[in-house]
């Protein structure tokens, strides 16, 4: 199982400046290639300091510049926010940019916060359907001279410009929880992520099965690679885990308020939810979250990861973003590459 990174700009203080978050993610970023992991996944997300990323192949470009090894991928874009002629002229660019180190992660977007912001009236299934329509196109477009008459976007014969480098265009990754989606994406060739974020490893398994039965279904296609993205802490004691569980169990409240769009917001920041707000969320409680994220000490993350290990996932993702300071979060990666990477080694 190879290990790669999940990393945004995240800002709640409006003191902070958005410049010094950008030389942040670049220092997480360096640190995971020196350790040797696979890829750096940065995702799309719009007028929100909770995840700052308007267009990944931007800060990915920045990136590829700085980088020699790591792969660079987006975690993901969001399939209705695009044009499919852009979206392949695009990928291709950030391709040529990189020297063909770019994955092209792909999901239909969770937040209606972004949803009525963009496409004001688009929904979970129309967004699902537009990237149904996006993937193939996008596909057929780095093969080139593809017309399309599709109930989202038609277009005259074109060719994506310019091309890739990789071979037949860079892998895809597509974000799945149902089995539609893992359908979906194992039918077109595509590779799948998944995220039980803070459900546990019943849920992890659970996903797992969803890609096995879509694998077992289609088997005319070679087997796809899939992802799981998970946050992923290393402590060095056990007071110290609980208080990342702590400030896990915070970044999840707020996570679902984002997603609930209820709670005001102001300069792109939405404030911290109260104690009562967070006691409303018993699901998110820290004990909780200390059980179902990957938080301890090294023995402890080690044996978690090797039950992943076992149940075939390819990659493991540590989503790292939670609220917490630049600092904790490169201390939690050093131990991570010091004491649970060599375990797998």
């Amino acid at each position: 199982m190879k290990f790669s990174l999940f990393v945004h700009m995240e800002r709640t203080d409006p003191a902070i400046p958005h410049a010094r978050l950008f030389a942040e993610l670049e220092e997480l970023a360096l640190t995971a290639e020196g350790a040797g992991f696979e890829t750096v996944w940065i995702g799309e997300h719009h007028a929100m300091d909770f995840t700052i990323a308007p267009n990944p192949f931007i800060q990915l470009a920045h990136l590829a510049a700085k980088t020699k090894t790591i792969r660079l991928g987006t975690g993901n874009v969001i399939a209705p926010f695009w044009h499919p002629i852009r979206l392949a002229g695009e990928a291709a660019m950030m391709d040529l940019a990189c020297d063909g180190r770019l994955d092209l992660g792909v999901a239909r977007g969770a937040y209606v916060f972004e949803y009525e912001r963009l496409l004001p009236g688009l929904d979970a299934m129309g967004a699902g359907l537009r990237m149904r329509e996006l993937v193939p196109a996008v596909q057929k477009l780095w093969e080139g001279d593809y017309a399309h008459e599709g109930q989202f976007w038609s277009f005259p014969t074109s060719t994506a410009s310019p091309k890739p480098v990789q071979e037949g265009g860079p892998p895809i990754w597509i974000a799945a929880r149902d089995p539609n989606s893992h359908a979906f994406a194992v039918a077109n060739g595509c590779n799948v992520q998944v995220t039980p974020l803070a459900s546990g490893d019943g849920e992890v398994a659970s996903l797992m099965e969803r890609f096995n039965t879509a694998v077992a279904d289609h088997p005319q296609v070679p087997r796809p690679k899939i992802m799981l993205l998970q946050h992923c802490f290393v402590a060095d004691s056990p007071n110290e885990a609980d208080q990342l569980a702590d400030d896990l169990s915070a970044w999840y409240g707020l996570f679902g308020a984002w997603f609930a769009n209820k709670r005001p917001i102001h300069q792109a920041i939405m404030a911290p939810l109260t104690p009562e707000e967070r006691a409303a969320a018993p699901h998110f409680a820290p004990d909780v979250v200390r059980k179902n994220l990957v938080i301890g000490e090294p023995d402890e993350v080690i044996a978690r990861l090797k039950g992943y290990e076992a149940l075939g996932f390819d990659q493991f993702s540590l989503w790292i973003d939670a609220g917490i300071s630049h600092a904790r979060k490169a201390k939690s990666l050093d131990r991570f590459i010091r004491h649970v990477m060599p375990a797998f080694a």
